[in-house]
């Protein structure tokens, strides 16, 4: 009868806790995303559940949504060789219906005759283990209205060189990628909205890259000597051919053009002297 009693009141005591757990993530099922793997190195905007700033935490990918832009403010993911295969692009362009219907869900079409690519943010080569994964990036919550020549030239060489330094190097890299203003330049001239203005064009396209030596690490495994490289690239025709190395600034640079927060996680003392470093490799 005692052992009885005991569980009992330890029923008792635990039944309120558990109820209040479960009562905030039916009230709030973003806060129980926040440990993605894809927010190791944070959240930059501290997104949420409004509609500037939605935190969408899917598998492949962590998302920052502006509802109001019809574009990411940004998106961070994991590279290592473990997303990588050979699964075939699968180019199915669609929208996210896990948007609440009072978010306008931009479609392919919406993009039609713009003169802007579907610009993916987190790339289709980056997630090929599985059609599953690769078909994830084609939802229109990873895409943004790019420039043709920023799209096809300079910045898909960056996404190759990243690629490289996981495949060839066996690096494991933290990425987040996003844009900010409005009005670029595409094939058809200068915009600064597409789709009945629904969609928003951004001036300017930035990644930040951290490079880490193992998989798996984690930001504690992030030291003064870590690479992290910056890029803030405009959206516009003529620089197909230009090197990325050309855009590089530091960390805290993209944060005060932004307003954002990167590598959060990473002790202060030691964000304090990678973030105000320019890559030089």
């Amino acid at each position: 009868m005692k052992k009885s009693k005991f569980f009992k009141a330890i029923l008792l005591i635990a039944l309120p806790v558990i109820f209040s757990i479960l009562l905030n993530y039916v009230q709030n099922p973003l806060t129980a995303q926040t440990s993605s793997v894809h927010l190791t190195m944070g959240n930059p905007s501290n997104a949420g559940g409004s509609y500037s700033n939605r935190l969408l935490s899917k598998s492949q990918y962590a998302v920052s949504y502006n509802c109001y832009r019809g574009t990411p403010n940004w998106v961070s993911w994991q590279l290592n060789t473990s997303w990588l295969g050979s699964a075939p692009r699968q180019d199915d362009f669609r929208a996210d219906t896990t948007l609440p219907s009072s978010c306008y869900r931009v479609t392919s079409s919406d993009y039609t005759g713009s003169g802007f690519d579907r610009g993916h943010m987190a790339p289709s080569a980056d997630r090929t283990n599985t059609v599953a994964n690769n078909s994830a990036t084609f939802l229109m919550t990873n895409i943004i209205p790019q420039s043709p020549d920023n799209n096809q030239g300079v910045w898909a060489s960056l996404e190759s060189y990243c690629r490289d330094l996981v495949v060839n190097q066996g690096k494991e890299l933290y990425i987040i990628s996003g844009s900010y203003g409005s009005g670029g330049t595409g094939s058809n001239g200068s915009r600064t909205t597409i789709a009945g203005g629904k969609v928003t064009v951004p001036a300017r396209i930035w990644k930040v890259i951290v490079v880490l030596n193992s998989v798996n690490s984690g930001a504690y495994s992030v030291s003064t000597n870590t690479r992290v490289i910056t890029v803030d690239i405009p959206n516009i025709q003529g620089i197909r051919n230009a090197s990325w190395r050309n855009y590089r600034i530091s960390v805290d640079t993209l944060e005060s053009r932004t307003g954002y927060d990167f590598l959060s996680t990473v002790p202060v003392s030691t964000q304090s002297v990678i973030e105000s470093r320019v890559d030089n490799l």
